[in-house]
């Protein structure tokens, strides 16, 4: 029940770039000790990020009719349970970082911080969407640290790719509360641009963030299998762009989802390759 409030399985966004991030820091596969300690860490961030965000939007949750289904709302979980779940998950994130070296420690509390307040931004700035993709592109620098102990330029290129990648799916996914949102005086970028609007940052979000993950092999002289999955990937945000649009938001959910998905797994097989070509 507490996976299923977290929605765990949308880990599958951003842990392949968080791992993108820990090879291209090892230059090829990390010891077990970095990978196991990695992936715990990522997973126990994500849970208190999400557990927090489900908790702060509760009321929020409970009247918007899309997720008033949610565990809180409907009365499945109590805000405790699922605190001391989060809780339980800050403790196991802690202790990860701490397995790693002191300035994935260090940096551990800022990373939470971020996490946790980030859900605020929607009461008071429509560029809580694009704050959203920077939750997510925590990771892959996060993970770079994690195997080297320091953070360089390279990372930071990456984690931009994500925060822009990250935050157009997150534009999308909320215009379907666009009318919610300009009722309860919330914002988004949608309320803010109006859907057709919130279609075009979107765009142009997912092509910008193609050419910093261009820019980034091209860096770092990755080999071609690099490329050839990220002409893949772009195929995949042309298709996704054209599966919904202002008018139809029908499929939001399968472009939300699988193909958002498709795209963070093509990368890491890419990089992978890349590295071992």
């Amino acid at each position: 029940m507490f996976l299923g409030a977290i929605t765990f399985h949308e880990s599958i966004f951003a842990l392949p770039f968080a791992y993108i991030g820990m090879v291209l820091a090892a230059d090829g596969l990390p010891t077990w000790h970095q990978f196991a300690w990695i992936t715990v860490a990522m997973v126990s961030a994500r849970t208190v990020g999400m557990s927090a965000n489900r908790i702060i939007d509760r009321h929020i949750d409970a009247r918007n009719p899309r997720s008033a289904g949610r565990h809180l709302p409907s009365g499945r979980l109590k805000v405790g349970e699922l605190a001391a779940f989060a809780l339980a998950s800050l403790g196991i994130f802690i202790f990860a970082a701490a397995q790693l070296n002191s300035l994935a420690l260090a940096l551990a509390p800022v990373a939470v911080a971020y996490l946790v307040l980030y859900p605020l931004t929607k009461r008071f700035t429509w560029t809580a969407n694009l704050l959203l993709g920077w939750a997510l592109a925590i990771s892959p620098s996060a993970a770079w640290i994690g195997v080297t102990g320091r953070l360089q330029w390279q990372p930071v290129l990456l984690s931009l790719s994500v925060a822009l990648w990250a935050g157009s799916f997150d534009i999308l996914y909320h215009t379907q509360d666009y009318e919610f949102h300009r009722r309860e005086g919330y914002h988004s970028v949608a309320r803010r641009f109006g859907i057709a609007g919130a279609f075009r940052w979107a765009r142009a979000l997912d092509a910008l963030a193609m050419v910093c993950m261009l820019s980034l092999g091209l860096w770092m002289e990755l080999a071609f299998p690099y490329f050839l999955g990220l002409a893949v990937a772009t195929g995949l945000l042309v298709y996704k762009h054209r599966l919904i649009s202002p008018t139809d938001l029908s499929r939001l959910d399968r472009s939300f989802g699988r193909i958002n998905a498709y795209v963070s797994t093509t990368m890491l097989a890419a990089t992978l390759a890349a590295l071992f070509v």
